[in-house]
């Protein structure tokens, strides 16, 4: 630990968050350090900071607080370093072990690709974890937005955003389409056209398991129901169909007392309906059509039943599958159907990197777009929260923008530090000035009979909104 961080002193009324045998101890006056943000980043932070002292305040009176220290990141870092992510600013975030930030530009004509997908990789920030619930009173394009309540856990650090790939026409991309073409597929039908840039895919079961233990560990101790693997196994079947494999074994492997798989499932309920069936009758009940598969088939079916009765019934059996978590998993095409239609069948979704991107931006679509959308990135030991949406730098500095997304990244930093008194206390500020339709202009002009609030003035009836509840108590 450094005694300034790229110049700025470390807190003197602050102490260091420790983590130990995989937990977190937080003193009651930890250092945050926190990055602005590009664009309207310097708005919102501003807000969001006087939000997250006055909640901490009202919550825990002169017991508590924050003491903050500014990494810096972005055009800011770039414009007093010369750098776009000073190694201070990692440094820092490993050291204090949780930050926080606003948006980020990504750099244009070379460099770093993403500075967020950076920092993830230097702090291996593996998952990105985003909760995604209907505020009441926020405008929205569906008719029912209040079903949509679900955590996205999206893998972090592989999948196409490892960034393997080779542009067409490189000498680089012929020597890969060579070895390809004429020894990986050689003597098969298929062929990559030699027009091709080609780009590699990799997803593991380290990372795929790492990603579901944190899913199923937040599933039980939120008192979720279920947790769903989303993935596209049904064509990529050695990637996304590994990513479903390897999340139902490492469930089944470290969470057996506590789960039942969808298959088992069937499985378990058809014996308890009736405990005379034989197994060849209880394979047919799960796979409808099984009398006309192949033999080797149905012996196949038929030794999945009874391998599950023999190694579950007894502890699962008896309807006690009915209180546990269930795993199951959704092709990626179709959830996107069903989180419109059926919003409400989902709690927990554990995802590979580029479908938990698409599925989280879809999901906050229903529930009033990206500008209240938080999220964090979490590791082993490690968080870092953040707003999930662009700068904006069009509207920088101006006072207009809402904050909502990087406030309510607050909320979720503070029930990850273990203080839900203060993140309940922004959430429902949040809701309760939403309600009373004050809100910045991106909501104002849905909104039939709102205030137009600046950014400030938004933070400040969010206080006042605080102060008021405690008054109440």
């Amino acid at each position: 630990m450094k005694a300034s961080y790229s110049g700025v002193p470390v807190p003197s009324n602050g102490s260091a968050i420790q983590y130990e045998h995989g937990k977190f101890r937080v003193p009651d006056n930890p250092i945050i350090p926190f990055i602005e943000g590009d664009g309207t980043g310097r708005d919102i932070w501003k807000a969001s900071q006087r939000v997250f002292d006055a909640a901490v305040e009202v919550a825990y009176g002169k017991k508590r607080h924050i003491a903050w220290l500014e990494v810096f990141a972005g055009e800011k870092a770039y414009q007093k370093f010369k750098e776009w992510l000073p190694q201070d600013t990692v440094d820092a975030i490993r050291d204090f072990r949780i930050g926080i930030k606003g948006p980020l530009t990504t750099p244009v004509g070379g460099g770093i690709r993403s500075l967020n997908v950076a920092l993830r990789q230097l702090l291996d920030l593996y998952a990105c974890v985003r909760p995604v619930k209907y505020i009441p009173g926020i405008p929205s394009p569906v008719k029912h937005p209040e079903r949509m309540n679900v955590m996205i856990y999206r893998e972090n650090t592989e999948d196409v955003y490892a960034g393997i790939e080779w542009k067409e026409g490189t000498p680089e991309v012929k020597r890969l389409l060579d070895f390809l073409n004429n020894e990986m597929l050689k003597g098969t039908k298929k062929q990559i056209r030699w027009d091709s840039g080609v780009g590699i895919k990799p997803i593991s079961a380290t990372g795929t398991k790492r990603l579901v233990r944190k899913a199923i560990q937040y599933a039980l101790g939120a008192k979720r129901k279920t947790v769903t693997l989303v993935h596209k196994g049904n064509i990529q079947k050695f990637t996304e169909g590994a990513f479903r494999d390897w999340g139902y074994e490492l469930a089944k492997d470290e969470f057996r007392g506590q789960i039942i798989t969808e298959r088992e499932s069937w499985i378990v309920d058809n014996k308890d309906k009736n405990p005379n069936l034989t197994i060849e009758q209880n394979a047919a009940m799960v796979e409808p059509g099984l009398e006309n598969a192949t033999e080797a088939f149905r012996k196949e079916v038929c030794q999945e039943v009874k391998n599950v009765l023999d190694s579950i019934y007894a502890t699962h059996g008896g309807g006690k599958w009915k209180k546990m978590l269930l795993i199951n998993d959704r092709i990626a095409d179709s959830i996107f159907q069903q989180v419109v239609t059926r919003a409400d069948e989902y709690e927990v979704l554990a995802t590979p990197n580029l479908n938990g991107d698409y599925l989280s931006d879809a999901c906050a679509a229903q529930v009033g777009g990206l500008g209240v959308a938080p999220g964090a990135n979490i590791g082993d030991g490690y968080g870092c929260f953040e707003a999930t949406h662009g700068t904006a730098p069009k509207y920088a500095d101006k006072d207009v923008i809402n904050p909502a997304a990087v406030m309510m990244a607050g909320v979720m930093m503070f029930e990850f530090l273990g203080w839900p008194e203060a993140a309940r206390l922004v959430e429902d500020g949040i809701a309760t000035t939403i309600q009373q339709k004050r809100v910045t202009y991106d909501l104002e002009r849905l909104m039939e009979g709102a205030t137009k609030l600046k950014t400030s003035e938004f933070a400040s009836a969010i206080i006042e909104n605080m102060q008021a509840r405690l008054a109440a108590r």
